[in-house]
């Protein structure tokens, strides 16, 4: 079997490598300071596994990971979420914008609204700059708007 070599599509993940701070203030103190800190790194130049922890909504602590890559053959980037707060698996299909800057990952999952019910979700990455991205959470509505329900900004460490 022939070893396949990372694409254009899985070159931009790179952009998410490092250690970010949810907060300016946090990046040049201790990773403890930040309300949110997140670790990514690659795997294998395919993937990118974002691994979070901090300080929940309310003050409870809580953990994420997220894996992002980009299947070729779906011609898609796809990809997972969980948490510690749920048990529930995310799972993503996205595109990246012509731009470049924003990558919007889609999945199906609970309304929590609505006990039993489904909703369409979106997770929107978007670099202001190689030091600065955005973290947007969506929910699609009846009428096929989209209503933010959380924006987290991150700087680089």
């Amino acid at each position: 079997m022939k070893m396949e070599e990372p694409r254009t599509e899985h070159h931009w993940l790179e952009r998410l490598v490092g250690d970010w701070a949810e907060s300016p203030a946090a990046v040049e103190a201790a990773p403890e300071a930040s309300v949110w800190a997140e670790t990514v790194r690659s795997m294998g130049g395919f993937w990118v596994v974002l691994e979070g922890k901090g300080q929940m909504p309310g003050g409870a602590p809580g953990e994420t990971l997220m894996t992002i890559g980009f299947d070729s053959a779906k011609g898609k980037y796809v990809g997972t979420w969980q948490g510690s707060m749920m048990n529930r698996l995310w799972v993503y299909e996205g595109f990246l914008d012509p731009t470049g800057n924003v990558l919007t990952l889609e999945c199906d999952g609970p309304d929590f609204d609505v006990e039993g019910k489904t909703a369409r979700y979106r997770d929107v990455i978007t670099f202001v700059d190689e030091n600065h991205r955005t973290f947007t959470g969506l929910v699609e509505t009846e009428d096929g708007s989209w209503n933010k329900f959380m924006e987290t900004h991150f700087w680089r460490r």
